[in-house]
């Protein structure tokens, strides 16, 4: 039963192949994947229909209070004995309309509130927008270098199946030892093991990009080492200040977010200002004259309430948001530094690897298969050497994928393409 599992797994690694192809597959480039991106992801629609409702506050704000109409009729003239008695020089009706007149800058200060939510949401969008661009190429090239991952692990399951089919044989017959055989089914099943770690990191990162393209097929990513190669690029840390300063999507949401402080205090102020209401009535009989025509005004007086508390809880407000954007000034530039320091780290351990792992691997590799069949290499020695290359390209996988996160979290962190 155990020697028929062996045999089986390559069936069961070519059947799972064999069905990843038969899905629907979806080839696409970086630049493909950000155009499907901005058109489908259903997060950055949303968050685009906050900033069409914003600017529709705006126009709110520019609008006018309505005119108030008041009419009044006799609805029973118990003299005269009639219903709504309205005609004739008896009859009664009033018709009155008031305006109300704001005044002390309220308005202004609504379209000013209004302008900068709209400028609030629109940096939030921004701000998702490089969120989620940096989970999809991190995701793209996750994806991209497990799937190559992937093709060599099953290229040394087939290898390793064929030499076991070849060893079994040779164990049959009493010419090889059965305990190498036993050796070469432990090589196999620790390969097939971490081949199912790269398939479950596969599998994570194509529901990630399915979700973020809003798509059900299987996404294959092309790309070259060049793009890889791309995300060398050595900037100083001033250099990355500057741009997270200047473009950080976080930072100028803090500044607006002290300017709508400032401005709804500036807003509580002018509340303190009395509004006018202007009235102009006419009133058949019920005044002291008939056909009476009246215009008149009305004004609060600020005696008690002048809008104190509201005005005092605005100002502690702008020392809120003023703390709140030097911590986050703090806070961005603390995380860039140590992202940067990471990144350097990242593309030496990169240049070293590229210098280390050439053609020689993949030479010896082959001459090292040649010379095991042909028993000129011990089956430890070989054992040996083909785990060895296995987590060489494993950990040059990682290596390229750490790269690439890094360039990407610093394009996260100074809110600019630099990578």
């Amino acid at each position: 039963m155990h020697f028929r599992f062996i045999f089986l797994l390559p069936v069961f690694v070519t059947a799972t192949a064999q069905k990843l192809q038969a899905q629907d597959t979806l080839s696409i480039s970086l630049k493909d994947a950000d155009s499907i991106f901005l058109a489908k992801n259903f997060q950055l629609l949303a968050s685009s229909m906050n900033i069409e409702a914003q600017r529709a506050q705006v126009i709110q704000a520019k609008l006018y209070p309505n005119p108030v109409l008041t009419t009044a009729v006799n609805a029973y003239d118990p003299d005269y004995k009639k219903p709504f008695h309205i005609g004739g020089n008896n009859g009664q009706a009033m018709i009155q309309l008031e305006q109300l007149i704001l005044l002390g800058g309220k308005r202004r200060s609504e379209i000013a509130l209004a302008q900068t939510n709209t400028a609030i949401a629109e940096l939030e969008f921004q701000q998702l927008l490089r969120l989620l661009k940096f989970r999809l190429h991190t995701d793209l090239f996750t994806a991209g270098q497990q799937e190559l991952l992937l093709r060599q692990y099953n290229k040394q399951l087939d290898l390793l199946h064929t030499l076991l089919v070849a060893y079994e044989a040779q164990a049959a017959k009493g010419n090889i030892p059965l305990k190498d055989v036993v050796r070469l089914k432990g090589a196999y099943l620790n390969l097939n093991n971490d081949r199912s770690q790269i398939i479950k990191n596969f599998h994570e990162a194509q529901s990630s990009l399915q979700a973020l393209l809003q798509t059900s097929s299987v996404i294959t990513f092309q790309f070259s080492e060049k793009e890889i190669e791309k995300y060398i690029r050595q900037k100083t840390f001033d250099e990355l200040q500057s741009a997270a300063l200047q473009n950080r999507p976080e930072l100028e949401i803090s500044r607006q977010n002290k300017l709508l402080a400032e401005q709804y205090w500036q807003y509580q102020k002018r509340l303190a200002v009395p509004d006018i209401t202007a009235t102009a009535s006419y009133d058949k009989n019920s005044g002291a004259f008939k056909n009476e025509v009246n215009a008149g005004i009305s004004v609060p007086l600020p005696f008690w309430n002048r809008n104190q508390g509201n005005i005092r809880s605005a100002q502690i407000k702008i020392k809120e948001a003023g703390y709140s954007q030097e911590a986050m000034q703090a806070e961005v530039l603390s995380g860039l530094q140590n992202a940067h320091a990471f990144y350097t780290q990242t593309v030496s351990e990169y240049q070293k690897a590229k210098s280390l792992y050439n053609e020689d691997f993949e030479v010896t590799v082959k001459g090292m298969t040649e010379n095991f069949q042909k028993r000129n290499v011990s089956i430890i020695e070989f054992i040996d050497f083909f785990e060895t290359y296995n987590e060489v390209i494993t950990e040059l996988s990682r290596i390229k994928i750490q790269l690439i996160t890094s360039g990407e979290q610093l394009n996260l962190l100074t809110g600019k393409d630099i990578y």
